[in-house]
């Protein structure tokens, strides 16, 4: 199936999606987190998800990642069609953006090559690892620029589709993805 019909399905998907189920997969997928072989590094970049789109919670994983003493990296779009990389603390402010996902005003900004795991937002993915988003192209280029050997997690309530039809060039494989009931390995 082509991109465009996937994200539009998938949009509907989620919109027919409950809040109380939305949160039960997002904590199922906090906890399937544990069993992947992620935990030594130091430097988690996670996307802070939109409750309007019924995005993954991920303040379960943000939690987690607390509770293992990990440095935890929060993105801001900015004008130019890309992402900056915030610290996340206990005083960094977050605001809402046009696209009402929360992101920090400001911080400690920190460099990709400091990035060592990416948990990936997503609408849908297929069993190769490829993955449908939004379609701004903000998280393809940053995951073509994270220094080799970064870890790409992405996280779903649903599970995969077969394939993907029209992927490009560009678009960048996952080496995870987990959703409430498996975790996929690419």
């Amino acid at each position: 199936m082509l991109k465009q019909e996937l994200r539009l399905r998938y949009q509907e998907k989620r919109k027919k999606t409950s809040s109380e189920d939305v949160t039960e997969a997002s904590l199922k997928i906090s906890n399937k987190l544990l069993e992947l072989p992620i935990w030594e590094f130091e430097y988690y970049h996670i996307f802070l998800h939109s409750e309007a789109k019924k995005e993954v919670d991920t303040s379960f994983i943000i939690t987690l990642l607390q509770g293992k003493d990990k440095e935890i990296v929060v993105p801001k779009m900015d004008n130019y069609g890309g992402l900056q990389h915030f610290l996340l603390t206990d005083s960094t402010i977050l605001k809402p953006n046009k696209w009402t996902i929360p992101e920090p005003v400001d911080g400690l900004e920190v460099p990709l090559n400091k990035i060592d795991v990416v948990f990936v937002p997503l609408l849908t993915f297929d069993t190769s690892g490829y993955r449908v988003g939004y379609g701004k192209g903000y998280y393809d280029s940053f995951l073509e620029h994270c220094k080799s050997g970064t870890l790409k997690i992405g996280v779903s309530i649903f599970e995969p589709v077969e394939q993907i039809s029209n992927r490009e060039p560009h678009d960048v494989r996952m080496d995870y993805c987990v959703t409430p009931s498996a975790i996929y390995s690419f």
